[in-house]
């Protein structure tokens, strides 16, 4: 089974490619959303947290605040990394669970969709990596017309994410979403059918 990494800045058009992978059965982790499942009331991380952070991080429903989580992780790089090191095991976790599922289900490919894929924990568990690019201007348009933020915001957004050319380095394969939403449909379309021969291929090995 292949594990393809998809990922891109803000405003890319990547759900758009992920929706093309879901269209064709192909089984997918989402590595945004496990970050905030881990999160969520009833987690064995929040006690941890709570530990390093302050107990006034768990609000009294139980749920977490976490804008002061943010505040007080962000503060320093040592802030940052305890953040790091009690979230990421327990999101690769989840991630080695989803595909150990949908390797012993038959899957040959398997697709981990995540806005923050290169440089953590998650790009070890991916063989190969997709990142979908999109003119600065056009993510601008979609943040804005997405999240309903000022076109200044949107930029800073992206300005803070890592430079595109730092992904495309990384990537095995660059989708450029710089023609219509048809145009990335089938250069998706194409790469999921060629990486399913292929993982259906080994897999009959």
């Amino acid at each position: 089974m292949i594990t393809l990494g998809i990922t891109g800045r803000s405003g890319c058009g990547k759900s758009t490619v992920t929706a093309v992978f879901a269209g064709h059965g192909v089984p997918l982790a989402d590595a945004d959303q496990i970050s905030r499942e881990i999160l969520l009331p009833g987690s064995p991380l929040l006690p941890a947290l709570a530990e390093r952070f302050g107990a006034d991080i768990l609000k009294a429903d139980g749920t977490l605040d976490r804008r002061l989580l943010a505040d007080r992780a962000f503060a320093t790089p040592e802030g940052k990394a305890a953040l790091d090191g009690l979230t990421h095991p327990e999101i690769v976790r989840r991630i080695r669970a989803a595909k150990q599922a949908a390797q012993e289900a038959g899957a040959p490919l398997f697709v981990l969709d995540g806005a923050v894929i290169v440089g953590t924990a998650a790009q070890a568990e991916c063989d190969r990596l997709c990142v979908v690019t999109a003119p600065f201007e056009t993510s601008v348009a979609r943040i804005v017309a997405r999240d309903g933020i000022a076109p200044e915001m949107a930029c800073r957004r992206l300005n803070a994410q890592t430079p595109e050319a730092e992904l495309t380095a990384q990537a095995d394969y660059v989708l450029h979403n710089d023609a219509d939403l048809a145009a990335l449909q089938a250069a998706a379309e194409q790469l999921c059918s060629a990486l399913q021969t292929e993982g259906g291929a080994s897999h009959r090995f």
